[in-house]
């Protein structure tokens, strides 16, 4: 079974695999994202350089003292804040749709939470935490996107809440925002991802069902603004374990009928199995998917929960911190 996925458009910081700007001259290779470079339209920037600091180059960093938020670089004791800012302005007007976006964990400049931010340009050891120049304004402007440091996506949980946001986005762009989509188009794209959206958000999911219903009778195009505010929503947080399980029983309602007691037993035994972290969520939906190939049940293998993202992207380790974020 191969399902066809659109290719999102994701930023992704330039040190990232792309080029040896880092302030040290090095790039950093991230596996996450040299997966991705087959499975999606990448666009790139280093705000640092698009400033004009060089590379190698003296290191920057956040203060904020009396008041004032600064770029400032120690060595020389410049203050960078006003060229950033510009120029993330005016990069960011220009940039277009965007279905996600992954930063440099901790820069200055990209990082969109976690970078120190000093409190004194000449007590560097006095600090507290927030965001970076550009990547706070990513993470002000790009309200319900998928956007993550490459840090914290070597966590299994957090690699597949994110790939699952960024690719339904994508196909959302390329089945309901195209030119020409109506309220039919509307309605599959829910439909089909009717069983993921319950795993995510119950409440949410009906929320957005309800405007599916007044598709063709209200203004497409408000619908579909609402729509995909509640897609941020829905997907602000990842799949609790026992909501994926609600899920998947949904998904074996429509098979468990033609099976037999021991087969329907089984399948009870394995949600029971993943609950207490004993196998991957990829033992259920093989055999989901093996019964629906088996009965023919099309709307089954047609859900998104079966797959939501290219099975190239899927890999099954991770950092060590488990389910948790």
């Amino acid at each position: 079974m191969k399902k066809t996925f659109p290719r999102p458009k994701l930023f992704v910081s330039r040190c990232l695999g792309f080029d040896a700007c880092r302030y040290n001259g090095l790039k950093i290779i991230d596996r996450s994202v040299e997966l991705l470079k087959s499975h999606a339209d990448i666009v790139t920037a280093c705000p640092e350089l698009a400033i004009g600091l060089g590379v190698p180059r003296k290191p920057i960093r956040v203060v904020e003292e009396e008041g004032r938020r600064m770029l400032y670089q120690p060595a020389t004791e410049n203050d960078y804040a006003a060229a950033m800012e510009a120029w993330l302005g005016d990069y960011l007007d220009a940039l277009g749709p965007v279905d996600g976006f992954i930063l440099k964990a901790k820069s200055p400049s990209c990082g969109p939470w976690g970078v120190k931010r000093f409190t004194s340009r000449y007590q560097p050891g006095t600090s507290k935490i927030g965001a970076g120049f550009f990547g706070g304004e990513v993470v002000h402007r790009f309200l319900g996107c998928p956007i993550e440091e490459e840090g914290r996506l070597r966590n299994f949980t957090i690699r597949e809440h994110f790939l699952t946001f960024l690719f339904t986005l994508a196909s959302f762009r390329d089945s309901v925002l195209r030119p020409g989509a109506g309220a039919k188009d509307l309605v599959r794209f829910h439909t089909t991802n009717k069983l993921l959206f319950l795993a995510y958000n119950q409440r949410i999911m009906r929320e957005m069902g309800k405007l599916v219903a007044r598709a063709g009778s209200e203004s497409f195009e408000y619908l579909t603004e609402e729509y995909r505010v509640s897609l941020g929503r829905l997907f602000s947080k990842p799949p609790k374990p026992n909501a994926m399980i609600n899920a998947f029983e949904h998904a074996f309602g429509g098979l468990s009928d033609k099976l037999s007691p021991a087969e329907r037993s089984f399948f009870i035994d394995t949600l029971e199995e993943y609950r207490d972290e004993r196998i991957p969520v990829s033992t259920i939906v093989h055999l989901l998917v093996g019964w629906a190939l088996r009965f023919g049940n099309d709307y089954l293998l047609e859900q998104s929960l079966i797959a939501p993202f290219p099975s190239d992207l899927v890999e099954i380790t991770d950092s060590g911190k488990g389910r948790n974020r």
